[in-house]
Formats: structure tokens, sequence, C-alpha cells
């Protein structure tokens, strides 16, 4: 498949509870009533020229925050949007969920403990349906691993 559509990748959540594994079941999938992911991953540059090479500057990739954004209408009783919601008033560990992002094919995923912020569960002008947006990123680069095949 040489293209695949942005539905096609799956963002799931689950809640933190502390462990340092990921649970292997029970995933909420983040997606009723969401219309776009948007990727916020942060990336952190160093840029150095060595004495070995012709002076030209090499950027060095020194750290790297995966990060997701998504928007949508809000659904109080969607299971995952409602996990998303119970934690605005949170702070510290309570902000935290485990993220699990399913490549567009199938054939990859990445997993890990993230921070959840910038929550709305409920805005908009009144004529309007209420807003969804959040911000989730990662707390270390996520762990990747490879699917079975079908």
């Amino acid at each position: 498949m040489a293209r695949a559509k942005n539905a096609l990748r799956g963002h799931f959540i689950q809640e933190y509870d502390g462990e340092e594994s990921a649970p292997s079941s029970s995933w909420l999938e983040l997606a009723r009533y969401i219309s776009s992911i948007g990727d916020d991953s942060q990336e952190e540059t160093e840029t150095t020229a060595y004495y070995d090479g012709d002076g030209t500057p090499e950027t060095d990739v020194i750290s790297i925050a995966g990060a997701y954004t998504p928007t949508g209408y809000f659904d109080p009783e969607d299971p995952a949007q409602a996990l998303i919601a119970s934690l605005k008033y949170k702070v510290g560990e309570g902000r935290k969920i485990w993220h699990r992002v399913v490549s567009a094919d199938g054939k990859k995923e990445w997993v890990g403990r993230a921070t959840v912020s910038a929550i709305v569960a409920g805005a908009g002008d009144a004529q309007s349906y209420e807003e969804f947006s959040c911000n989730i990123r990662f707390d270390t680069i996520p762990e990747e691993s490879t699917l079975p095949g079908e």
C-alpha cells in the first residue's frame, strides 16, 4: 500500500495506574467524533562545525518528544473522551495515561506512558456542538514493535 488514509491509523489510550509496563488489553480508541489528529512532536537540535570537515555545521537531533493533538466534538459517553475529560482538573501523576499508536497499515505500533495537557471537553459557540481537544505527549520515546501479519 503506497498511501493510506489517516483514519486507518489508530490512537488508543488507557488509564495509568502507576505500573511501569503497558497494559496488554482494554485499550480505549480515541476516534468517536475526532475529525483531526495533528502531530505536535518537538525536536531539540544542536548544530556544531568540526575541524575534520569543511566548517559546515552539522545538525544532531538530541531529543524528541512525540505528541499528538486530537480535535473534534465532545461525547461524554465515549469511554476514551470521558477518560481524558476526567483528567482536566488533575495535576502531576494525575495527568498520566498510556498511549498506543498503530500505523495505518497495521504493521507497527508505538506504546508509552504519556502526559495529557490542554484538555478541552466542552467549549465553543452557542450554536455549535461541544468541542473536544487535548495534547498527548509521550514522556519518553515510545516502544516500537512489529504487529503480527494478517
